[in-house]
């Protein structure tokens, strides 16, 4: 529910009143004493679908964005507001939309002080990275909870669909600032748990579940970007609650950016590299998936003229369209590349080290898992590391599998790859270890 309070110069009287009038809303006219001799205050509470509509009809008659104030009201009983709900809210005219001016207001005040913003970001970034090195789902969740990302993102995203450049410029330097504190916060907290022996130098942290989960993207990795940017643009431009979205969004970057900080701390270029492409490409698509819903629901830069495609394509917006398109084309183009060449080469050594298994020689084989390090096309590192792990019979030797797996991998790939073979044993008892 809204409270839409307006100042109505005597002009514009006559006309907005009859406006109200013919739809059937409520209002209450106060004679301006202040410095606006010729005008009246008029409030008008209504249901919250209903004041965009509303506050365009009031422009059209010629009032002005002087002085507008639209406030949250817990109820109001007036004798049209039931026919006004079962018009805007049960009967959908309007669908679930915000004002425009609110839904400005909203992602500004989502948006905390830069001490609260950055101090968060690195809390939640050290969250996730002791969830990440203890692998624990519970934990690395929890760091989402308090990621503050979700304004930053959403801020941007809708500074971009109503041409707020201010907005955008505080929203894209909030994220991408946000991401780097991340990195680096997680970096040094990695680095010191490394250091002071909690976490020792000697683990393999490509080998745990919750750091594999960031370090191999895939399509379902952007699908989480795309997801999580559509949610919070739905959740901020409707009057729906925001507070998960932010959990969603969070989801996409802040567990990544904690696993960059983790392989930079234990030197792991694969590491790093497969989570650093996770956050870029991930970032990009919330804001552009944002934008696409924000445009979908019908919001539009004030001077925009639906219908006259000439008019709305000024010099200023082509400019700015050709920059950001040329930005986020070159940022998708590249992370989409590098992300469709790992999973090629997954693929890859998916299939032959099926097909090397299959041999008769390892019947007594069964293949567990195989987990490939991001293949970065010999641009930092000349070997990709992989590691199988197989069940085999217990006392069982196989001396010679890690070699035949790398020289037939080599030979499928082209790429030199290491490879690291863990044997589960099977047992009488029900237990099982590894060897």
């Amino acid at each position: 529910m809204r409270l839409i309070q307006v100042l109505v110069p005597t002009g514009c009287r006559d006309d907005a009143l009859s406006f109200l009038d013919e739809e059937g809303i409520d209002y209450v006219c106060t004679d301006e004493i202040s410095a606006h001799e010729d005008a009246e205050l008029v409030s008008v509470p209504v249901p919250t679908q209903a004041v965009e509509h509303i506050l365009t009809s009031l422009r059209e008659v010629g009032i002005d964005d002087q002085f507008i104030v639209v406030s949250s009201i817990e109820t109001a009983r007036t004798p049209n507001m039931d026919a006004l709900e079962e018009r805007f809210v049960s009967g959908g005219e309007e669908g679930d939309n915000i004002a425009r001016e609110e839904i400005r207001t909203r992602a500004l005040n989502m948006t905390p002080g830069r001490v609260t913003y950055y101090t968060m970001t690195v809390l939640s970034a050290i969250v996730a990275t002791a969830g990440l090195l203890l692998d624990s789902p519970a934990i690395v969740v929890g760091s989402m909870v308090i990621a503050p990302q979700v304004s930053a993102a959403l801020t941007g995203t809708v500074g971009l669909v109503i041409t707020d450049r201010e907005m955008v410029r505080d929203g894209l330097w909030s994220l991408l600032s946000g991401l780097v504190v991340a990195i680096v916060g997680a970096f040094v907290f990695a680095w010191l748990v490394r250091a002071s022996g909690v976490v020792p130098g000697t683990v393999d942290v490509a080998a745990i579940a919750q750091v594999q989960n960031r370090i191999s993207p895939g399509v379902l990795a952007i699908v989480v970007g795309i997801s999580a940017g559509a949610a919070g643009a739905f959740g901020l431009a409707t009057a729906l609650p925001v507070s998960l979205v932010g959990v969603m969004i969070a989801v996409a970057l802040i567990p990544a950016a904690a696993a960059v900080g983790i392989g930079l701390a234990w030197s792991s270029t694969g590491v790093a590299l497969g989570a650093f492409a996770l956050v870029v490409v991930n970032a990009v698509s919330i804001l552009l998936s944002g934008l696409v819903v924000f445009w979908y629901l019908g919001y539009r830069p004030t001077d925009w003229t639906r219908g006259d495609l000439r008019a709305n394509l000024t010099r200023r917006r082509l400019q700015s369209a050709v920059v950001v398109t040329l930005v986020a084309g070159a940022v998708l183009l590249a992370g989409g590349f590098v992300l469709a060449q790992h999973v090629a080469f997954e693929n890859e050594v998916n299939d032959e080290v099926r097909t090397v298994l299959a041999d008769e020689d390892y019947d007594d084989l069964e293949l567990v898992s195989v987990q490939s390090e991001f293949e970065d096309g010999g641009l930092v590192r000349e070997e990709t590391g992989v590691t199988v792990v197989v069940r085999r019979p217990a006392d069982v030797a196989y001396p010679d599998l890690a070699a035949t797996l790398e020289d037939s991998l080599e030979e499928r790939t082209d790429r030199p790859i290491d490879v690291v073979v863990e044997f589960v044993e099977r047992s009488t008892t029900e237990g099982e270890f590894l060897a």
